[in-house]
């Protein structure tokens, strides 16, 4: 079988370094930024690796959302001359920020979310943009749905319907035929026993949920198999399989444009947004466990966050308009 793309690694970044980057770059995109603030930028950026690995983070997002930028010439002169002088004063390093860029590793004690469409296989078959729920017909009658920032590979032959996900999520039905069905992630792979299920990649593992009929898991790198039924889902890796739960009915509920949150905690559902939210969008440790129960809509992230600023003690943070975070409410 042919091997689906190895899905980058998820960034595991620190929160207040990203934070302080973020807010060093807004400051900079400031008509008439003075000489003071710049050499405090400068000073801030050369206290360390990651330091620097965070700035140049904010700055690709800032190259991502170009569009949703409202700066002037002012702006774009200051972060123009501070990288000059940056260049100029240490080239050597230039190199490594590249190769650190492409990595990022794991500075870090939070999950950030990773930048919406970053992970999606430009060249696949089938691909969905941030906030697109796309609906695609099979050659055979199946049907499939891309959530957000995903992509799939088909691969339809005489003796096999074979399906790759390359990133995202997608919910499938299957229609009757007598080749077998298989779908493949950089985990194991999948046989539909005629059924309704949905597959998902998420941090280096694969979540299955079946809603109707039976999928049978194959782990890649381990001999362990099983035949999950309707109404179960579960968590495998290349080499083991986890213990089934309950199926999730937000794992098919996005089709609709629905996130249904089910005492989930708030860094799961920032993690469900965060394909269909245009920018970066993180949340703080200290409030990524915080417990959600609720419906909120996929198709306007903004009004899913106002609504979750009025229910919990958080607030949302938004020092560039494509640098969104959620943080702790202060007490007065």
């Amino acid at each position: 079988m042919k091997r689906s793309a190895d899905p980058m690694t998820r960034n595991r970044l620190d929160h207040a370094m990203l934070q302080q980057a973020a807010d060093w770059y807004a400051r900079l995109q400031a008509p008439g930024t003075d000489a003071d603030t710049l050499a405090a930028w400068r000073d801030w950026h050369a206290q360390g690796e990651m330091q620097r690995q965070a700035w140049h983070y904010v700055e690709r997002v800032g190259q991502r959302f170009a569009t949703l930028r409202q700066e002037g010439d002012d702006a774009r002169q200051t972060l123009e001359s501070a990288r000059r002088a940056e260049r100029s004063r240490r080239q050597v390093l230039r190199s490594l920020s590249v190769l650190c860029s492409g990595a990022l590793l794991g500075w870090a004690t939070w999950r950030a979310v990773p930048l919406p469409g970053l992970l999606v296989a430009w060249r696949a078959d089938y691909r969905s943009a941030t906030g697109e729920i796309r609906e695609i017909a099979l050659a055979d009658g199946s049907r499939v749905w891309l959530n957000g920032a995903s992509a799939l590979d088909v691969d339809y032959r005489n003796d096999v319907r074979q399906l790759y996900l390359l990133d995202g999520e997608v919910l499938i039905e299957t229609a009757r035929d007598d080749r077998p069905f298989v779908v493949e992630t950089a985990q194991g792979w999948l046989l539909a026993l005629g059924t309704r299920f949905s597959v998902r990649m998420h941090d280096e593992r694969t979540l299955l949920n079946v809603f109707e009929g039976a999928v049978q898991v194959h782990p890649r790198d381990g001999g362990q198999q099983q035949v999950l039924p309707a109404g179960r889902q579960v968590t495998f890796d290349h080499a083991h399989i986890g213990t089934s739960r309950p199926a999730s009915s937000q794992r098919q509920s996005w089709r609709k444009g629905i996130l249904l949150a089910d005492d989930i905690t708030l860094g799961e559902l920032v993690g469900e947004l965060q394909r269909h939210h245009r920018g970066y969008l993180g949340v703080a440790p200290d409030i990524a466990g915080l417990r959600v129960m609720g419906t909120y809509p996929l198709n306007d992230s903004e009004q899913a966050l106002a609504m979750l600023e009025r229910v919990l003690p958080i607030r949302v943070r938004r020092p560039l308009p494509w640098w969104t975070t959620l943080e702790a409410r202060e007490v007065d």
